[in-house]
């Protein structure tokens, strides 16, 4: 665990007053955290304001929505984003998933108020409702070709809507508790989903029908992903030959994130175990960054970077905090984690600092979603919030 800096959430909005003050702190693993504080020397006449930091602090590369701050003596360097558009009116209440389409052009989020909505990206118009779940819709996502949405309930149902009329084209049924997360395989003739009955089923969209359960864990599976193997993995062979309607099944793997504190790999296809890794507390959710490499995050703040091929320990253990990890998102060559304590961040591995994506005041950060340079989560306080990440 390195060394992290910290800053008041509201910076942006503080700095922009003369001789507003905004706090700063560097917390070390095993040392006493360092504090100290932003103070706005002025106003520019381009607007960005002239900052200096307290003792132990220096800040860098000022712009109108971002601010470079290191702490040299804990060889720490974060760069803080502020949002680029904040949409506040999208929903009531807590946001708790969110997608954008493959073109960037729309938006789709859930909400406890118990909507789904479809919106612009661009300035957070409501174009469409979706309505026929039963109680809290808990994910949705768009298809690659952006017109359509898959969507998972409390309701045990997964449900297939057009972009367009905002019509439900298909229901699946078949899962005996909440569905917690889905996944979409190649173009999107099979999709996936998991649940908090412990299993892991494909579906046919076409006919509208079970293709199988790929998993039965016995515990909650919080989260899910699909991703194409590398050609040293085992994926193991078919028990029984695969239906014709399973379409490009044969080289994927699926990572499970269960709430029993096991990330468990399994071969899409075959429906083999692949791989059984026990982490320190309940994964909440996986991710692939590469066909040999995974991210799974925990309930108590532990990012794992796995190798596949051989996960007896882990390729490292990022911690930022116990805060839970809610959401991780492969973005250029590294990625962007969200935690329940408000913070998202992104690494990268040709950046010598981290990212911030600031604002959300200790409410989580449930999801991240992002379309080339610009970024959007969303959070408790009901906000979609959307960054633009220029030259960072």
């Amino acid at each position: 665990m390195a060394a992290t800096v910290r800053v008041q959430s509201d910076w942006h909005q503080v700095l922009r007053r003369n001789e507003g003050e905004a706090w700063l702190s560097c917390r070390s693993p095993g040392k006493s955290t360092l504090y100290g504080s932003l103070t706005c020397q002025g106003v520019g006449s381009d607007g960005i304001p002239e900052i200096s930091a307290s003792e132990g602090f220096v800040v860098s590369e000022i712009t109108k929505k971002s601010i470079l701050i290191s702490c040299p003596h804990e060889n720490a360097s974060t760069k803080f984003l502020a949002p680029y558009t904040s949409f506040c009116r999208i929903h009531q209440k807590s946001v708790t998933c969110i997608d954008i389409s493959s073109g960037g052009g729309l938006g789709v989020s859930t909400s406890t108020d118990g909507t789904m909505k479809i919106w612009q990206a661009a300035n957070g118009e409501i174009r469409r409702q979706l309505e026929g779940h039963v109680y809290d819709v808990n994910c949705c996502r768009f298809f690659p070709s952006g017109l359509v949405v898959l969507s998972g309930g409390m309701d045990a149902q997964l449900k297939i809507w057009s972009v367009e009329d905002a019509s439900c084209a298909v229901t699946f049924k078949g899962h005996r508790g909440g569905i917690l997360d889905t996944a979409i395989v190649d173009r999107g003739r099979n999709v996936l989903s998991s649940s908090r009955d412990g299993t892991a089923r494909l579906w046919d969209c076409g006919k509208s029908a079970c293709l199988g359960v790929i998993a039965d864990c016995g515990s909650p599976v919080n989260g899910i992903a699909v991703g194409v193997a590398d050609n040293s993995l085992n994926l193991g062979t078919p028990e029984i030959a695969p239906s014709e309607r399973e379409i490009g099944t044969e080289d994927k793997i699926l990572l499970l994130a269960r709430e029993d504190k096991k990330l468990q790999g399994v071969g899409l296809q075959s429906r083999q175990p692949v791989f059984l890794f026990v982490g320190s507390d309940a994964f909440n959710c996986c991710t692939f960054l590469s066909s040999v490499y995974l991210l799974a995050g925990t309930q108590d703040g532990n990012i794992y970077q796995l190798d596949m091929r051989n996960t007896t320990a882990p390729v490292q253990v990022i911690h930022r905090s116990g805060a839970p990890v809610l959401s991780l998102l492969p973005y250029r060559d590294g990625f962007i984690a969200s935690q329940g304590d408000g913070t998202c961040f992104i690494l990268q591995q040709d950046l010598d600092y981290t990212i911030d994506l600031t604002e959300a005041d200790c409410d989580p950060v449930y999801k991240v979603a992002a379309c080339e340079k610009e970024i959007y989560t969303c959070c408790r306080d009901g906000i979609v919030r959307r960054y633009q990440l220029s030259n960072c």
